[in-house]
């Protein structure tokens, strides 16, 4: 019932066809000029708008090859990033920011917002209902993940639970579900499918999602070495994204097939049902909104005040709304 996480776990290329660049015989195709990029994603339902672009056909319809590196969580691709072993990825506002803070990464897109997807589910025979009563139990988290954050500095203060009110359990999100059938955690801290694979299966109750906390932009950020290396590469790959965009709107059960297939081939046995809902709750959307700075700016100033990062961004260098107007034109 979990996925596999051997770390990186898939890396291969899915080439558009091209020859070799010969020097001085004349024009050169554009394709041919593009760079490889390495694109991170996790394999929760976050990483699947990601997933539909690499198995959709877009990419290498730009002439753009790739390499991915599939993790569990989104914080994964960021600390890969920092250590420049990938070009881009995604992952939420609080993992881009420290991000930012750690390797200078820079947001060049949103892909989606999440925050309907992220939940707290307590084991069902326990008939927890609220956040409070989490006191003295073993709470499941991804530490550093952008959801681990937030329950941690943002809704477990909020519900009058410090740190050494409950016993946090660092497991990574795909492990979750297992733990919490065994009863070896009480809680989990998670996201899409796995919440709705608890609660289908009778084992969880979800007693909140953080919509009403955090809407989550799910960012697709990038490297500065690679951005300022290739421009050029990075808009045609905004481009393919644009038409993401539209099949998500136009043709959602050619995206939904693509997606269920992921979970399948991984050992899930979740009805389609179940996958529904859990797709349902996220909102793709691919774009650059106007909106995002003060949403991050506060998420920013809960990290310095918890340490996490070591000063708040310089917004103007860490947003690139530029390469996505580019795009569009």
């Amino acid at each position: 019932m979990t996925i596999r996480q051997s770390g990186l776990t898939r890396r291969h290329y899915l080439a558009a066809s091209g020859g070799l660049l010969l020097t001085g015989l004349g024009p050169t195709r554009r394709a041919a000029a593009l760079e490889t990029i390495r694109q991170g994603y996790q394999t929760n339902i976050w990483g699947m708008p990601t997933y539909y672009l690499l198995k959709s056909g877009l990419l290498e319809k730009r002439g753009i090859k790739f390499q991915d590196f599939a993790v569990a969580s989104g914080n994964l691709t960021m600390q890969q990033m920092v250590a420049r072993q990938v070009d881009l990825g995604t992952y939420a506002g609080q993992s881009f920011t420290i991000g930012h803070d750690k390797g200078g990464l820079i947001a060049i897109a949103v892909v989606e917002y999440v925050g309907r997807t992220a939940q707290i589910v307590t084991r069902k025979d326990l008939n927890i209902t609220k956040v409070e009563q989490l006191k003295g139990l073993k709470v499941a988290n991804q530490t550093g993940s952008s959801v681990g954050n937030i329950f941690v500095d943002i809704i477990a203060p909020k519900a009058g639970l410090k740190k050494g009110d409950y016993q946090e359990v660092r497991m990574d999100v795909n492990n979750m579900v297992a733990a919490l059938a065994a009863k070896t955690v009480d809680a989990m801290v998670n996201v899409e499918p796995y919440n709705e694979i608890a609660v289908a299966d009778g084992i969880g109750t979800s007693i909140m999602d953080y919509s009403s906390v955090d809407r989550m932009p799910v960012f697709m950020a990038a490297t500065p070495d690679f951005l300022d290396k290739n421009t050029e590469t990075a808009i045609a790959y905004l481009k393919a994204w644009q038409e993401v965009a539209r099949d998500f709107k136009e043709n959602p059960s050619k995206v939904a097939d693509v997606i269920y297939s992921f979970f399948t081939s991984k050992g899930y046995t979740m009805s389609r049902d179940t996958f529904t809902k859990a797709l349902a709750k996220v909102e793709v959307n691919p774009g650059f909104p106007p909106d995002l700075q003060a949403g991050l700016q506060k998420d920013a100033e809960v990290l310095l005040r918890e340490k996490k990062i070591s000063a708040i961004p310089d917004w103007k260098k860490a947003l690139r709304p530029d390469l996505w107007a580019k795009a569009s034109s």
